[in-house]
């Protein structure tokens, strides 16, 4: 049993990353080791989340992996761990659109059997907190609000308020922060600035969290709350037991795991290059382990900084993140440019998501990128964010045609056209659409997927590696 708490709020904006980040690194100072975990798609939170522990930050997301791996994900990334600190998405009850309480905070937490604590934004209220707080904590009875921690609480006085009007509501007060620019986290187009882009600041911001949190929580309450969660009986997700995915005809998703493309001889470990740095920040922590798992050696670089793929690159995994901030520097590596190019030429596979996608292309607001695509990508003031289901339009590197998969789009460029003469998807919500590319070996597609809810995958990607 690990002892876990979920950090939830009413709405977005009430400082949960602030209140999560900061009780993880706190925890972590005292000598516990902590857990991080993420519910929802988010890349970003999960970044400072392991600057706070020095552990991955992983995802809990039950539409992309299903409400049955959501236990044994966690699990995984919580085992040997004193504590998890799983934190929330939007509001508490808010989820997938149109589906109910399906992948939000609160069904996270049935699933996990964890209690919340409830951060609220106190900034404009007083005595109606209380009516909000005991709004939230009876709404379902399942979900168990154990405590709230009350944030951009302005004085004394407003903190004697707060409290006087929640003394009767039954739901203790566990912590009161107040107004501190200095665990401000700067935001842009798609959210936090990513730790990869300002390690230095995200440091010195997760300790002024820490701080916060020390001074303005009771965390012998919340550690005790922590405690409280009930057994949890579950196997942990395994890499190595996804290793072979499940064979089947390409109808669920849970199928998919189609032959190599070509043997490969005994003992012998392809390599697989995965894009990191500054610009291609998104990725999940278990796509790597199954890559290991199905027989990858994985080796990182950079597109900023490295001129050539890592030696035998036999796959590459080109991931989410902010290829438009550093179109210019993208640009500018022409070698690199040319060695992907040329590795995609060969029949390699080429898994590109979103960043990676735009980085494939063409052009990127009018800058040369890869030209493997045939089609130009720019910014745009339009979001385009929302969970996804898909079908392979056919036979890929990722994917068995007719396979379904779920996944999730969060960006604001641009690509025409935005598919191409073989799609990668076609999509059924919120319109039905063809999107994305496959060419060669290339899949390039804006829609990240979550591996773990799609066994097979990483194998056959492997297996493609040839």
């Amino acid at each position: 049993m690990v002892a876990r708490l979920v950090i939830a709020a009413p709405s977005s904006g009430a400082g949960k990353t602030t209140v999560a980040t900061g009780l993880m690194a706190a925890f972590a100072g005292r000598g516990l080791a902590v857990s991080p975990h993420k519910v929802g798609p988010d890349y970003i939170d999960p970044g400072y989340h392991a600057l706070a522990t020095g552990r991955p930050g992983r995802n809990l997301d039950a539409f992309m992996c299903g409400t049955g791996l959501v236990a044994p994900l966690f699990a995984h990334g919580a085992r040997g761990c004193d504590l998890a600190v799983v934190e929330g998405v939007m509001g508490l009850y808010d989820g997938a659109a149109d589906q109910g309480e399906l992948a939000s905070t609160a069904q996270v937490a049935k699933l996990l059997r964890a209690p919340v604590v409830l951060v609220v934004d106190a900034s404009s209220q007083s005595r109606s907190v209380a009516a909000l707080v005991h709004g939230f904590a009876s709404w379902d009875p399942q979900v168990r609000i154990g405590g709230v921690i009350l944030n951009k609480v302005a004085t004394d006085r407003h903190e004697h308020l707060l409290r006087e009007a929640l003394g009767e509501s039954g739901v203790p007060v566990l912590g009161v922060l107040r107004r501190a620019p200095a665990v401000e986290t700067p935001s842009r187009h798609l959210g936090l600035v990513p730790v990869a882009e300002r390690r230095a600041q995200a440091v010195e911001a997760v300790a002024a969290q820490a701080a916060q949190v020390r001074a303005g929580c009771d965390l012998e309450g919340l550690l005790a709350l922590a405690r409280s969660a009930p057994p949890l009986s579950v196997e942990p997700w395994s890499p190595s037991a996804e290793r072979a995915g499940v064979p089947g005809d390409g109808t669920g998703t849970r199928d998919g795991a189609a032959g190599p493309r070509t043997a490969r001889g005994p003992g012998r470990r392809p390599t697989v290059a995965v894009a990191g740095g500054a610009a291609f920040t998104f990725s999940y922590a278990e796509h790597t382990e199954l890559l290991e798992a199905a027989g990858a050696e994985v080796v990182a670089f950079d597109p900023l900084r490295d001129e050539s793929l890592p030696e035998g690159t036999a796959g590459l995994v080109i991931g989410g993140g902010f290829p438009e901030v550093y179109g210019a520097e993208l640009s500018a590596n022409e070698p690199l440019r040319k060695a992907v190019a040329e590795l995609a030429a060969s029949g390699a596979p080429v898994a590109a998501e979103c960043a990676g996608l735009l980085y494939l292309a063409r052009s990127l607001d009018g800058r040369p990128m890869c030209g493997i695509l045939d089609a130009d990508a720019r910014m745009s003031g339009r979001l385009t964010l929302g969970y996804r289901d898909a079908v392979a339009v056919g036979d890929s590197p990722l994917a068995a045609a007719g396979a379904r998969v779920r996944g999730h789009e969060f960006h604001r460029t641009v690509i025409e056209p935005g598919a191409g003469e073989r799609p990668a998807w076609g999509l059924f919500q919120p319109e039905r659409r063809l999107e994305g590319f496959v060419r060669g070996g290339v899949h390039a597609s804006y829609v990240h997927t979550h591996w773990a809810g799609a066994p097979g995958t990483a194998a056959r990607f492997v297996e493609h590696c040839g």
